[in-house]
């Protein structure tokens, strides 16, 4: 009989050079690194689990709910009453009693739930079988559907809360959902309305999924896409003003009346927590954007109303996806706008740079300003020449110091006669038709003080998206290397935005922006100078505005290099040290246009790991 060997458990040393052998030395260095660091990327299941509340922190809100009453009556701030409004229509029973139920569940107690029966039959029967017994629901039967909109109108018109909390029929509410719009609204009279985010639930409402983690409010984003969709609670008196939804808008009634309210009202609140559970059945719009294409031709209709209203002149069209929305905003003149390119030889890059903006625009009213920083090949010189005959209104000027990139524009905006500046790299190559067009018309709109653009790598991934505050612990471009035609994250990198920064690569300044904020901070020789420029121009009461819309390939610091030698890494570490001092209250306060629930250790906007370190923790 043959006698086998006894298996001894492989040591560690063992069991890594195994992993190593079979999986490779990246894959397995990028593990452990993402391990160490935290930054291996979580489940949503797995995510929930540690961010529901737990029995214990819902009794507290109870007993929070109780005490704020206590206050109110002694004079404290006021507490909200809220009206929940719900439209049905032949609504099934077991999605009634869910709704129902989730909101009894709820930890805040001054609510009453008003359902708007335009079903064919009554729903009467369904409830009786509840045996529901609380005074806070009523129901109303219409005799007949009057459509989305007439249906909801109903159930608003016998709301008599301070709010009307809009829900669908067949959705659900997290026992915390009025808790946290009433501990926000506690605190702020000022708002109006407050929207949370949300997540997707199976027909059983079991199983959740498709988080949408939202910025705070973001009118340009609203203006690509709903976003705010639910839970949204808006002030009745508002809500009554404005004469409630329009059936002229249905199948997106609710993103012609959203558009309204934020029109109208003081001031628009978000709370970054999951309170809405959107459910997903075969009718509904959340399986299949494309089963109601009727509801996005009416959104179309919606943000062509909503520029009429404002006086906006601006043509809108349908976006890469369903719900997605284009804007092309028109101007009033033509100003003058001088176009900034720093080089250092590359002759050919340069050449490719400038006949890309001249082959995409038939705007002619430019000047460029090409800002030679210390080139060492003739055969620039004679381009520099050429270009002079061949380009009107092109002039050389010469930057004799060390390489520092804020130096430079400024030296470079300092010769510019133009009502906005365009600043461009010498690696860039536009692909946008009528790129002037694209950057210039939304830097003219009033509110706007800085455009940037979307810019991808020679292999046609992202190169930037935008600018996050905080990623990486300072910030950083959003979708870095994500193929140039998929939407990302709910299409944020498809949609045309309000961001907090955007590269300098490819940028356009109001001259008095420029000239208000002081240009470039020249301590930034190399580093983060174009998310300081943005950051102060925000500060200054500036929108900064992403255009997906204005697409070129940025072949990234050809002229510069790479931090590839130790004096360069101590510059860049020394720069960094610089704006995280600078802006720390700004990091600590986190980015308004990104959500503390994804991560900062990755640009995916994937979500953020229970065990990753916070910005507190980094700055120690």
């Amino acid at each position: 009989m043959e006698v086998q060997e006894e298996r001894r458990p492989k040591s560690l040393l063992t069991k890594t050079v195994l992993y190593f052998k079979k999986n490779g030395m990246k894959k397995g260095f990028k593990k452990i690194h993402n391990k160490f660091f935290r930054l291996e990327t979580v489940s949503y299941e797995k995510w929930r689990k540690g961010a529901l509340p737990s029995e214990r922190e819902l009794e507290l809100q109870r007993k929070a709910s109780l005490s704020w009453q206590a206050q109110e009556k002694e004079g404290g701030p006021a507490c909200p009453r809220f009206s929940v409004a719900v439209p049905l229509y032949n609504t099934p029973p077991e999605y009634l009693e869910a709704l129902i139920r989730s909101v009894q569940a709820q930890t805040y107690g001054l609510w009453e739930l008003c359902l708007a029966d335009g079903s064919e039959t009554p729903l009467e029967g369904s409830l009786a079988a509840l045996d529901l017994q609380d005074e806070r629901i009523r129901y109303q039967y219409l005799g007949g559907n009057r459509g989305i909109a007439g249906n909801t109108n109903a159930a608003l018109r016998m709301a008599e809360g301070d709010f009307v909390v809009f829900a669908d029929h067949d959705d659900m509410l997290t026992p915390d959902a009025l808790y946290s719009f009433a501990e926000l609204l506690r605190g702020d009279a000022a708002v109006d309305m407050v929207y949370s985010d949300e997540d997707k639930t199976d027909k059983k409402g079991k199983k959740f999924y498709d988080p949408h983690f939202k910025p705070d409010f973001n009118e340009d984003l609203l203006r690509s896409v709903n976003y705010i969709c639910h839970l949204l609670a808006v002030r009745r008196s508002l809500a009554l003003e404005l004469g409630g939804f329009s059936a002229d808008y249905d199948g997106a009634q609710d993103y012609d009346f959203i558009f309204r309210c934020t029109e109208r009202a003081g001031k628009v609140a978000h709370v970054p927590k999951i309170l809405y559970h959107w459910r997903c059945h075969e009718a509904s719009t959340s399986k299949d954007p494309e089963s109601k294409n009727y509801a996005f031709d009416a959104g179309q209709r919606a943000i062509e109303a909503h520029y009429s209203r404002l006086g906006i002149r601006a043509r809108v069209g349908r976006g890469l996806r369903p719900g997605m929305y284009v804007t092309h905003y028109e101007r009033d003149y033509d100003p003058l706008v001088s176009v900034i390119i720093p080089n250092k030889d590359h002759r050919d890059d340069l050449e490719r740079t400038i006949r890309s903006v001249l082959a995409h625009t038939s705007y002619r009213k430019l000047e460029w300003i090409i800002v030679e920083n210390n080139s060492v090949e003739e055969e620039t010189f004679r381009y520099y020449e050429e270009l002079k005959k061949t380009v009107e209104n092109l002039r050389v000027v010469t930057w004799e110091r060390e390489f520092n990139y804020s130096a430079i524009n400024n030296y470079g905006a300092s010769f510019a006669q133009g009502e906005y500046l365009w600043l461009l790299n010498n690696d860039l190559e536009i692909i946008t038709s009528d790129c002037v067009d694209e950057m210039l018309n939304p830097c003219m709109r009033p509110e706007i003080g800085i455009v940037g653009a979307r810019l991808y790598y020679g292999d046609d991934t992202i190169q930037h998206a935008g600018v996050i505050v905080g990623l990486g612990g300072v910030a950083g471009h959003a979708f870095v290397g994500q193929p140039r035609f998929d939407c990302g994250y709910m299409g944020r990198d498809w949609c045309s935005q309000r961001l907090s920064a955007v590269t300098a690569a490819c940028l356009m300044i109001r001259q008095e922006v420029f000239d208000q904020i002081g240009g470039f901070s020249e301590e930034l020789a190399v580093a983060f100078n174009d998310v300081d420029l943005c950051l102060k121009a925000g500060e200054a009461g500036w929108g900064v505005y992403y255009n997906a819309q204005m697409e070129a390939y940025h072949y990234e610091s050809k002229t510069r290099g790479l931090e590839d030698t130790p004096e360069k890494v101590r510059r860049f570490n020394g720069e960094m040290d610089l704006f995280k001092e600078k802006w720390e209250g700004r990091l600590r306060a986190g980015d308004p246009y990104y959500n503390v629930n994804l991560t900062l250790a990755r640009n995916d906007f994937t979500l953020r790991n229970p065990y990753e370190i916070d910005y507190e923790q980094r700055v120690k």
